[in-house]
């Protein structure tokens, strides 16, 4: 295994260097004064951001790219052997590990790293956390999965100690972790093309819970399913958080950090108090909408407590949090029509979407869905056509395959049968261009439209939106 010396700066090639968390490491390393090249498929915002700051960048991934000056190549999850860059460097004997493994030894050169996992809400909830401890004038550097304002993009280098970072769990890349501090928001059944099974997928969760360095803590969701059975014989500072149950008086809660007394506003946005070991600490008002939204807020308002943050500067900060790219993004209005964009592309996600969208005044609601993987979509068939049936029009959009190839077992088209089976308005169309289309002969005054998907259907928003 190769180890980076991070006070002796070296030549590092990335494959893949226009993914959210590679172009923040790459960034973060040139700031410490490392060479950086990389290449990906296409030109982008973070590429070219790279470029501009004396990166070398390649918009193919071809065996020339590889130089004889560089002493290292880190590539994501999406690249395997038979991308011929990535089989060059092997050939070449260039020392080689993947973005994960760079990550875990960036971060243990941080005395207080702290690491979000979850199947979902680890960039708001990161975004949250970061605001929090920036509120609190702790200076983090924080590497995160989307783009937030306030950070100006993806990476914030800060001077202090601590280090946060998104921890995902895809190829049990969080294993390769070691943090001070974790948190676990919820535990669902995703990545059925790596995990086996749910079980499968909890026990990775575990094992990453028991990454915890000695003397550190774990923050977890209390509402997850046998939790009990999850933590059985864990040693380590456990703190749990969670919604009050309902009927349950706030000192009976069965969580140390709980929200009681929720109220929503007239877009969705919650207010609620906030309880630590059954005493009220603040009145939290958030600026993001849905339930969802709550909880995530609550994850990153325990690790504030441990971190020392007051009650007051959490709520301040909890309140001028106004989210992140592709989550809930409000990006603008046609007609009197609302474009939302969010990220959503697993059934709970796409549930706590829809219901978030409840909160904002509308006529109708249309959902362009854009399916992330040909085995989410199969595995998980049944449970995406429940979700998106709570629209009241659903426009289905090709499968995005990401690292995936078409296994000819699923499509969009199926998944809009399904749904016109229930009774349902939905619709496929092969093009973005005919979605628009229809949107354009459809979308009238008060109507909400919300893309969804982790692939590139925001684009469809934005061309409806200058159409």
């Amino acid at each position: 295994m190769f180890t980076l010396d991070f006070e002796k700066p070296i030549h590092i090639h990335f494959i893949g260097i226009g993914g959210i968390s590679m172009s923040g490491l790459a960034e973060l390393l040139m700031k410490r004064g490392f060479t950086v090249s990389g290449s990906d498929r296409q030109e982008s915002d973070l590429t070219r951001k790279l470029a501009s700051m004396g990166a070398v960048i390649h918009y193919s991934q071809v065996a020339s790219n590889l130089t004889d000056d560089i002493d290292l190549v880190v590539y994501t999850a999406a690249i395997h052997p038979g991308n011929e860059e990535y089989d060059a460097a092997v050939n070449a004997g260039i020392p080689m590990m993947d973005r994960a493994e760079l990550l875990g030894q960036l971060s243990a050169t941080y005395p207080v790293s702290i690491g979000v996992s979850g199947t979902h809400g680890k960039t708001t909830t990161t975004g949250m956390l970061a605001t929090i401890l920036m509120e609190a004038g702790q200076d983090p550097t924080v590497s995160l999965g989307g783009k937030m304002a306030s950070l100006g993009g993806n990476l914030r280098i800060g001077n202090s100690k601590e280090f946060l970072f998104e921890a995902c769990e895809y190829t049990n890349s969080f294993l390769k972790f070691h943090p001070s501090d974790a948190l676990i928001l919820n535990i669902d059944a995703d990545h059925l093309d790596f995990f086996k099974d749910l079980d499968d997928i909890r026990h990775s969760f575990r094992l990453f819970a028991d990454k915890v360095e000695e003397g550190g803590r774990l923050i977890i969701n209390g509402e997850i399913p046998n939790l009990d059975r999850f933590l059985d014989g864990y040693h380590g500072t456990v703190d749990t958080y969670g919604i009050l149950p309902e009927g349950v008086a706030p000192s009976d809660s069965p969580y140390r950090y709980t929200a009681a007394n929720i109220t929503f506003d007239g877009f969705g946005c919650a207010s609620y108090d906030l309880y630590r070991d059954g005493i009220l600490e603040t009145r939290v008002k958030l600026s993001v909408p849905g339930i969802h939204n709550v909880s995530d807020s609550l994850a990153a308002a325990s690790e504030g407590f441990a971190r020392g943050v007051s009650a007051e500067m959490i709520a301040r900060a909890l309140s001028d949090f106004s989210g992140t790219e592709r989550r809930f993004e409000k990006k603008g209005v046609r007609n009197g029509v609302t474009v939302v964009d969010d990220y959503a592309h697993h059934p709970t996600e796409i549930a706590a979407t829809l219901k978030a969208a409840l909160g904002v005044p509308h006529n109708r609601l249309f959902v362009v869905f854009q399916p992330h993987t040909y085995t989410r979509t199969l595995k998980l068939r049944n449970e995406f056509v429940d979700a998106l049936s709570h629209a009241d029009v659903v426009v289905l959009a090709d499968i995005y395959a990401a690292r995936e190839k078409d296994n000819k077992e699923i499509s969009s088209a199926d998944l809009a049968d399904d749904l016109r089976k229930l009774g349902k308005d939905a619709y496929y169309f092969p093009t973005f261009e005919k979605i628009i289309d229809f949107l354009k002969e459809k979308c009238v005054n008060e109507d909400l439209l919300i893309t969804m998907g982790a692939g590139n259907v925001v684009n469809v928003g934005i061309s409806f939106l200058k159409s």
